[in-house]
């Protein structure tokens, strides 16, 4: 309703000074109602006009009054004071609002009088639930990114199971390792304990392994120190959840904030007195970065695997095969052996027996051991010899050719019992060798064995031997 100022008479009553008074109070009332925009005032029974200044004439410089037109009488004025204290009266005690609609000011009241309270409650509370259903969010964020940190820490965590099953392997690799370089040593003579091929192969095999298991056991210790940022991150964002919690305790848990089908929502601009908090924005970068680091870490880690397993078999059938050859090698000696040995032994009885007929065809030039023994026509002193000889130079060349045959079948042999002395000694060293042969071949037969043996090929899993493969 439009505010409208009571309409006065001309007609002057009382001094100038008291009516100039009065028109000032009523138009500074009508400014302070009008700048306010408060005021609601009821229709009275008479019209009231646009400015109060508009129902008065000042009075003319020479002190007469105006026309008699614009006088009223006391029954009028009487009956303007009744009207403005009745208006009095009626107006509401509490303030409405005033809003300007074109050239016209309307009188709304927003609210009712008794529903004041009750509003600003609601307010209250409104601004305390939009807060508690921010901070619901806060706290599902920081939660959900407390869960792919725990993800991360048991995929993390399965990673390092793998590394240590790894270094189990590796450690029962260099104990194997070990164990064939001590058991080559108990080859039985001193040629077969001379270095070969095959211990090259394991001083390179051991090598090998001391190299992979010091790669993996630094691999290690940065898995160890990154499951513990993980935990660590993990602590500080349920710590900062279970802060924001703290005005979560008349809030439904059913709220669309924690729900699975609301929309997550990304924070970016952090206030020490917002539901988003700089801490909360810290530990969740903090926590990403974690993440992150993590997943690099388990993707370097199973390269690592899958090359330290491709080594490591590598090594191992290196090694493997380095002795199966040497076998081979063994075998193929040790067969030679054996046939030389045979021929050697061949040899040696051939050699006995011409030993035998040199030494009897040798005893049979140097005649019978008594002279008793001797036929007559075996003697130089028998009469056929004796008439030939009277005459000089008609001597026999029979003594002559006897003693030269007698010293040619005695180097003969001796020459042959040297050669059958150099028979047996070679053919001993053959039997000797072909005996260390065998018991070479046995060992590293043996060395194999044990190593296939203790080799476990269920020490890692299937997809990390596939993937090696």
């Amino acid at each position: 309703m439009q505010v409208q100022s009571v309409p006065l008479g001309s007609v002057t009553i009382g001094p100038l000074s008291w009516r100039d008074g009065t028109v000032r109070s009523i138009q500074r009332a009508e400014r302070l109602v009008r700048q306010t925009r408060a005021g609601r005032s009821v229709t009275c029974s008479r019209p009231r006009s646009s400015s109060a200044a508009a129902g008065f004439t000042p009075k003319r410089a020479n002190g007469t009054a105006e026309t008699g037109e614009d006088k009223i009488t006391e029954e009028e004025c009487r009956e303007s004071r009744d009207c403005i204290c009745k208006n009095k009266m009626l107006r509401p005690q509490t303030t409405g609002g005033m809003f300007p609609s074109g050239t016209q000011r309307m009188s709304v009241a927003p609210f009712l009088p008794t529903s004041l309270r009750e509003q600003c409650a609601g307010a209250s509370t409104a601004v305390a639930s939009e807060y508690m259903r921010r901070v619901r969010e806060v706290e599902g964020q920081l939660r959900r990114q407390a869960g792919r940190v725990t993800q991360e820490g048991v995929k993390l965590e399965r990673e390092r199971g793998h590394l240590e099953r790894m270094l189990r392997s590796l450690r029962t690799d260099l104990t194997v390792n070990r164990r064939s370089s001590e058991g080559r040593t108990r080859r039985p003579s001193t040629a077969e304990t001379e270095r070969d091929g095959a211990d090259y192969l394991l001083l390179f095999e051991r090598r090998e392994l001391a190299e992979l298991k010091q790669d993996l056991e630094g691999a290690l210790r940065n898995t160890l120190t990154q499951l513990q940022a993980l935990g660590q991150s993990s602590r500080q964002l349920l710590d900062c959840a279970s802060e924001r919690a703290r005005v979560l305790e008349l809030l439904p848990h059913s709220s669309s904030a924690g729900g699975q089908s609301s929309a997550v929502q990304t924070f970016t601009k952090a206030d020490p007195v917002s539901p988003f908090t700089p801490e909360c924005k810290q530990v969740l970068e903090s926590s990403t970065l974690t993440v992150n680091q993590s997943q690099l870490l388990r993707e370097d880690i199973r390269q690592m695997l899958t090359s330290a397993i491709t080594r490591q078999k590598a090594a191992h059938c290196a090694v493997n095969d380095g002795l199966v050859k040497k076998i081979a090698e063994t075998i193929s000696l040790q067969q030679n052996l054996t046939l030389m040995s045979a021929a050697t032994r061949q040899a040696m009885f051939r050699k006995q027996r011409e030993i035998n007929c040199i030494r009897h065809s040798h005893d049979r030039a140097q005649g019978p051991e008594y002279s008793g023994d001797k036929l007559s026509r075996e003697k130089l002193n028998r009469p056929l010899v004796q008439v030939y000889q009277r005459h000089p130079g008609t001597q026999l060349p029979e003594a002559a050719h006897l003693i030269q045959g007698s010293a040619v079948l005695r180097q003969c042999l001796m020459s042959s019992e040297g050669e059958l002395a150099r028979l047996q000694r070679a053919c001993l060293q053959l039997l000797d060798d072909l005996h260390g042969k065998r018991a070479a071949a046995q060992v590293d037969a043996g060395v194999i064995r044990m190593r296939r043996q203790q080799v476990d090929k269920r020490a890692l899993p299937s997809f990390l031997q596939q993937g090696a493969s």
